[in-house]
């Protein structure tokens, strides 16, 4: 088949070369030159639109039944509609004509179809608006210190120039939004006009209004609160794309790095920053006449902390945000003030700080430090088997296999012989006692706090649980091979 630039090639060589010539170059045969210089019009002006089908409908005398199914539910595949054919009218259809049946419900869709919701693209003023949201990072498969890093970034965009800044979190809490926009609007150097998000539980209440915390950080910084309607994440679309932008820039840095772990939490959150100021130079112009339409930061940040205080129980815990955390034993009975941050909970007495603990995700959970309260528990040793939190009380999983050991065969001193060793671990060295438990059960030898204890306190290292002696190679015996080899 010939095209419409062949044939204007065809016509302005023939003005010099012959017909054959012609043709030749313009890479078609002497019999379709001579028909197209006949007809003095180029391939699209001749051409004749296919308006007949080239096979039998199978579907012709069964469609008003498709039609009245997608009339009642649009959203029907033909994935779905052919197997239920398939089953009504068994023998009459087969797999080979799934996509004819899509063609013809696509062509159903366009022309008689529901009507489509129509996006309008908005045009953006400089520091007006800016737009933010968490985005899940688990599908990057990011790993500190070869152990998978489960979060989430708070992710703030702004809507002219695109400039982002992202802040690494765990949880869509309050204290994440707050920590993630005031960082993002001091690393930004101004404050937009605008700020919208979607439907944050963090932001907005059930009836619909901002939440009072989220309205004191509105007013702190000047801004004028927006949110998306309820289901319409396309309303935030700069973010949205933003955060696939984003995703992607990582992967590709990542492959450069040649890594997906990292040493420290610190280098991790390093690499995000440095990728950002990489990004966000390449804006740099918009961004530039950007920042001068911001209004001025507030003198301070805003305390993102929420205070609450709350009585030590007798467990020697304390429930802050639906979730458990242990403390000193001295604490309990005391009213201390804890102090939640979006990644850390702070314990308070009389003005000092007592403890700093990572934050728990979700509710219900429980992060007990068996050094509250060992020297209790060891006095109670009955007490261990059912305590409500002893999953907490494992270090390690080979302090977890001792005790399923010891419980398999030494069931009646089980939970006096754990704590013993658990005992040891909190007043000597935890390390310590977790290497003496791998290296008696690497040379099959029974987990005894007499032997725990001897091992940890002996000044001499531990012997690793394989020892392969390599001998060095004698070079006298490479020369008697090579001059085997010679002969």
């Amino acid at each position: 088949m010939v095209t419409d630039q062949q044939i204007r090639r065809l016509v302005s060589m023939n003005e010099k070369e012959t017909l054959y010539r012609a043709a030749d170059k313009a890479g078609m045969s002497e019999k379709t030159a001579r028909k197209y210089i006949k007809l003095k019009k180029i391939p699209s002006e001749v051409k004749v639109d296919h308006s007949w089908k080239t096979r039998e409908d199978a579907f012709k005398d069964i469609w008003p039944s498709i039609k009245s199914m997608l009339e009642v539910n649009s959203g029907l595949e033909a994935t779905v509609i052919l197997p239920y054919l398939q089953k009504e009218y068994k023998g009459k259809f087969q797999d080979s004509q799934l996509r004819t049946l899509q063609r013809r419900i696509k062509e159903w869709r366009v022309i008689e179809g529901p009507e489509k919701e129509v996006m309008f693209e908005q045009q953006h003023v400089p520091g007006e608006g800016s737009q933010s949201d968490f985005t899940h990072m688990d599908e990057l498969g990011i790993t500190i210190g070869k152990k998978h890093f489960k979060h989430m970034v708070y992710h703030f965009v702004l809507t002219y120039s695109n400039w982002e800044h992202a802040k690494i979190c765990r949880s869509e809490s309050f204290e994440s939004l707050s920590e993630g926009l005031q960082e993002s609007l001091w690393k930004l150097g101004g404050v937009p006009k605008k700020h919208q998000t979607d439907q944050l539980t963090a932001a907005v209440k059930i009836s619909g209004n901002f939440t009072d915390r989220y309205n004191s950080l509105l007013s702190h910084y000047k801004l004028e609160g927006q949110k998306t309607q309820v289901r319409k994440p396309n309303e935030n679309g700069d973010v949205e794309q933003g955060h696939n932008r984003l995703k992607r820039a990582m992967r590709q840095a990542l492959m450069l790095r040649g890594s997906i772990d990292f040493d420290s939490y610190a280098a991790y959150e390093g690499f995000l920053e440095k990728l950002l100021n990489q990004l966000n130079l390449g804006r740099y112009i918009k961004f530039k006449e950007e920042h001068l339409k911001l209004n001025k930061l507030p003198i301070k940040k805003m305390d993102a902390v929420k205070r609450k205080t709350v009585c030590v129980r007798s467990g020697s815990t304390v429930s802050v945000e639906q979730n458990i955390y242990s403390v000193n034993s001295r604490l309990i009975g005391e009213k201390v003030e804890s102090r939640v941050y979006y990644d850390r909970i702070e314990i308070w007495w009389n003005q000092k700080k007592q403890h700093a603990i990572p934050r728990l995700l979700g509710v219900g959970n429980s992060c007990i430090n068996y050094r509250h309260i060992i020297h209790s528990l060891i006095k109670k040793p009955g007490a261990f088997k059912n305590y409500r939190y002893q999953n907490n009380l494992f270090p390690s999983s080979r302090f977890r296999r001792a005790y399923d050991w010891l419980c398999h065969n030494n069931p009646s001193k089980s939970s006096q012989e754990y704590l013993k060793i658990l005992y040891l671990a909190a007043t000597d060295n935890e390390g310590r006692v977790d290497d003496a438990i791998h290296w008696l059960f690497n040379q099959n030898l029974p987990i005894d706090y007499n032997f725990v204890e001897d091992l940890v306190t002996s000044s001499s290292e531990l012997p690793p649980p394989c020892h392969i002696k390599i001998p060095e190679p004698k070079v006298s015996q490479y020369d008697m091979l090579l001059s085997e080899v010679l002969v």
